[in-house]
């Protein structure tokens, strides 16, 4: 009997999504720790000032609080492993960093603008203190908002 030399089947390479403490050692997923770590910061150094524009600081403080929830949900899922390597996971997990490195980006303008008008329009309690958080705010704004469009970015590109 003579045998066939068939190729050997070809092997669908799915991506590895990491699971448990993988998530903090491969790229992108070991962004989200600084995401939160960051984002953590803008969130309470907007809160130790002195919100003067409401309107403006609020909408950082919604993007900051709403998107450490969000991702420190996403980061348990990785931990646990809950994803079971599924492509739509990072599909998802794509398109929610991009939005939310957009939506940072926003909340950062925002937050320098805030820090901007501070000078001159706010009452002469406002102490250089509050300035410097405030500048100290959009810096971490600024930082956490490259960090979400890198993953998103790597993600995309893996």
């Amino acid at each position: 009997m003579a045998q066939s030399s068939l190729p050997p089947p070809a092997t669908q390479t799915e991506p590895i999504i990491p699971s448990g403490s993988a998530v903090f050692k491969t790229i992108p997923y070991a962004f989200i720790l600084p995401e939160l770590v960051f984002g953590t910061w803008v969130w309470i150094l907007v809160a130790a000032t002195s919100v003067h524009f409401p309107l403006l600081q609020g909408w950082v403080m919604y993007v900051s609080a709403s998107s450490f929830i969000i991702s420190l949900a996403l980061l348990l899922i990785y931990l646990f492993g809950f994803q079971r390597n599924n492509e739509n996971w990072r599909i998802m997990d794509s398109l929610y960093h991009g939005t939310t490195g957009i939506l940072y980006m926003s909340a950062a303008a925002l937050q320098a603008n805030a820090t901007i008008r501070s000078e001159t329009e706010v009452p002469a309690a406002y102490t250089p203190q509050y300035y410097q958080i405030n500048v100290t705010a959009s810096f971490f704004a600024f930082i956490t908002a490259l960090l979400y469009i890198l993953h998103a970015f790597s993600i995309y590109y893996q």
